[in-house]
């Protein structure tokens, strides 16, 4: 059974959290959730092609269909911006000193949701349609 609609629920989901915790303050972890929802939408994607997605990485899961639909340069580059937030939104010791909520701002999570929406538009393209 192929699961793809229930990665992509879910990813549908976390874009929601992401707009949540943008207008709550909590600027890291609406930059994490965001890549959250990407990764789990892209891996909807990868599923419904038919492959096995693995890893965290947006940029290499999109470079894995990339072998089958034509993705821009300008997409990749935002999977780059939204897998930089994957490790840092999380964890203290990613930095020298201060918490992750130190580095991260409101411009930075509307960034990182406008980027997850874009991919995640991209995206749908191919998984909601009918075959």
């Amino acid at each position: 059974m192929n699961r793809y609609l229930d990665w992509y629920e879910q990813g549908k989901l976390d874009l929601e959290k992401a707009k949540k915790d943008l207008e709550s303050g909590y600027y890291e972890w609406s930059c994490f959730t965001a890549q959250q929802s990407v990764e789990k939408v892209v891996k909807a994607l990868i599923l419904k092609l038919g492959f096995t997605p693995w890893g965290h990485s947006i940029t290499n899961l999109l470079k894995l269909i990339k072998k089958e639909i034509k993705i821009s340069d300008e997409l990749i580059n935002k999977a780059q911006v939204l897998d930089s937030y994957y490790i840092p939104t999380r964890y203290p010791n990613s930095f020298s000193e201060g918490k992750p909520s130190d580095y991260y701002n409101r411009k930075m999570a509307e960034e990182a949701i406008d980027a997850a929406s874009e991919i995640i538009r991209f995206c749908e393209n191919y998984i909601l349609k009918q075959e």
